[in-house]
């Protein structure tokens, strides 16, 4: 009987729930492999796994040759000092001259991307040098490439590239090695860069027949090649399947257990607001209006707005 008195104090906090469990459902529907493109993190995760790939990845986006490439050992996840956060990239690899490229995919715009950029450098770094080690030659030339599925910058560009220059001498360079790429999918500029470059990018959002030039480098056809086998690999796919059963399972116990909250918290909140009103009335005297608050739901509602609660 109680429940049902203060069911109008908690169906606000379950209907809040609810549509943040519409919107986790809409926003992560379920996608058929076939269907996938580059931009989705796990074909993504998929195809970077051979180092072919990866290569034309990073020749495509920086306009660089590659004789070889190598994994960088140890550095898919790096930890920090404890208690002090880590990251986890999607692929770092070594060319054979010494240059290291951390390549991300980014398709969604959220967080800070150019701090995180700053923070991953960071921890690239630290390991390259041993405590007490004099000197920093060892620290190798970086490039940090993050492929988003929107405009970083919103000026267009397919690729905004960043290195660190003095202000006052715009053609010196400051000699940290560093390169900054932010290619977008979203460039309109395609007389200020190479076909090359636009073809891959509009291919990784339609990676598909549809997304590939007729006339297109070699590289990227093979690209695609490769896609296309793991899209009609039965192995992946089931992998693929497993992977979607676990997310969906952690999704539905997370729904679950906010929907408790949700309805813990509404029904904390409707009983003390009814305390508050019982509370209330009791100092007015009127006792009448008590026993009729518990029992009529639309009375207490006026009650409510009577006493501003």
């Amino acid at each position: 009987m109680f429940e049902k008195t203060i069911i109008n104090d908690i169906i606000q906090g379950e209907k809040c729930m609810e549509r943040t469990e519409n919107l986790i459902m809409q926003e992560d529907r379920w996608k058929p492999l076939k269907e996938m493109n580059l931009t989705d993190d796990f074909l993504f995760d998929v195809a970077t796994t051979e180092l072919e790939n990866c290569k034309t990845i990073i020749e495509l986006s920086t306009g660089l040759r590659l004789k070889s490439l190598k994994w960088k050992e140890g550095q898919k996840v790096i930890h920090n000092i404890p208690g002090k956060r880590g990251i986890r990239m999607d692929f770092v690899a070594e060319s054979e001259d010494g240059r290291v490229f951390d390549v991300e995919m980014q398709n969604r715009k959220e967080g800070n991307i150019p701090k995180r950029t700053r923070f991953y450098q960071a921890l690239m770094d630290a390991p390259l040098l041993k405590s007490g080690e004099k000197g920093f030659d060892k620290l190798k030339p970086l490039f940090i490439i993050v492929i988003c599925d929107y405009d970083p910058y919103g000026m267009k560009k397919y690729c905004y590239t960043f290195e660190s220059r003095c202000k006052e001498q715009p053609d010196l360079l400051l000699g940290d090695e560093v390169t900054k790429l932010f290619l977008s999918t979203k460039g309109e500029n395609e007389d200020e860069v190479s076909k090359e470059l636009v073809d891959f990018l509009h291919y990784i959002t339609e990676s598909n027949e549809r997304g590939l030039p007729e006339e297109c480098d070699e590289r990227l056809r093979r690209l695609h090649e490769s896609i296309q086998e793991i899209k009609t690999s039965t192995s992946v796919e089931v992998e693929y399947m497993k992977m979607e059963e676990r997310e969906r399972l952690v999704k539905e116990e997370a729904t679950e257990r906010g929907l408790r909250e949700g309805r813990i918290r509404g029904r904390e909140e409707g009983e003390e607001r009814l305390a508050r009103l019982l509370i209330n009335l009791s100092k007015q005297n009127r006792q009448e209006d008590s026993n009729r608050a518990l029992k009529d739901l639309e009375y207490r509602k006026k009650l409510y707005e009577e006493f501003g609660l």
